[in-house]
């Protein structure tokens, strides 16, 4: 019985140590990124900030992304924008999503409470003082927690160019399906916490709306490290008009360690 009892202590440790393992991030993680317009002057600022909290008693991240512009693009085009996503700690499943906007003017307050059981999310946008009730797709994600599950849940060990992966996204009030293609490897040099390294990368075109904002569904590239941690390194998108790029510039809190090789 003694030994019995012993293999199941050592079976359920070792699960969770490769539950701990395959996890790509954890409390405390942040980023910040350098955002610049048509590829020569600052625009802004952006971060990404993730804590453990409770949401009605359940295990949750809370991911709050903010994004502001600065500068000379600031005296004419203010944007301060705040985005929040409360998702299960061990599902990915959001359970809240938070949208607050002002671009130039254009503002959207919107809160969204996700009930997967029913597959209904409730969407209060406060800024028309509406309230309304939309089926939704069955593990549908916000557009926050798509990235962190993502990066909890996409294999990348044997990936081949070309491989995409889908899942439904939830914006505003429609569920969308989200593309993701694998364009490659790619080492790219990046100035992390005042220094300058090359960093191995994975490659990647997530599928966009044409339309207003981007110039046409491919208009978007990302790049991602290449290790347990997934973070990302740089975005850059061709908007309508113009370019805009974000690159990382400062991180802290990863939860595995970074291999970078220093630029002579």
């Amino acid at each position: 019985m003694k030994k019995r009892l012993l293999f199941f202590v050592a079976i359920l440790s070792l699960k969770a140590g490769i539950a701990q393992q395959q996890s790509a991030f954890g409390d405390g993680e942040w980023f910040k990124f350098r955002v610049s317009y048509s590829g020569w002057f600052k625009a802004g600022e952006a971060t990404l900030n993730i804590k453990e909290k409770k949401l009605k008693g359940k295990p949750v991240f809370h991911v709050v992304g903010k994004g502001k512009t600065t500068g000379l693009i600031n005296a004419f085009f203010k944007v301060r924008d705040r985005y929040e996503s409360y998702f299960d700690s061990q599902t990915g499943l959001p359970y809240k999503f938070v949208r607050k906007i002002d671009e130039g003017g254009h503002t959207k307050d919107i809160e969204i409470d996700f009930d997967h059981d029913k597959k209904k999310a409730k969407v209060n946008n406060k800024k028309r003082k509406t309230v309304k009730s939309i089926d939704i797709d069955v593990n549908v994600k916000d557009m926050v927690s798509a990235f962190y599950y993502l990066r909890n849940n996409y294999n990348t060990d044997k990936i081949r160019i070309g491989d995409v992966v889908e899942l439904s996204m939830f914006f505003d009030e429609k569920n969308y399906p989200f593309r993701l293609k694998f364009l490659g490897k790619e080492t790219i040099k990046v100035t992390l916490n005042g220094s300058r390294v090359k960093v191995k990368t994975l490659k990647f075109r997530p599928y966009v709306m044409a339309g207003r904002v981007f110039k046409e569904e491919e208009s978007l590239t990302l790049w991602v490290s290449a290790d347990k941690n997934k973070i990302p390194l740089k975005i850059k998108a061709d908007l309508a008009v113009g370019s805009l790029r974000a690159d990382l510039e400062k991180y802290k809190g990863l939860k595995h360690s970074f291999e970078v090789q220093f630029d002579d």
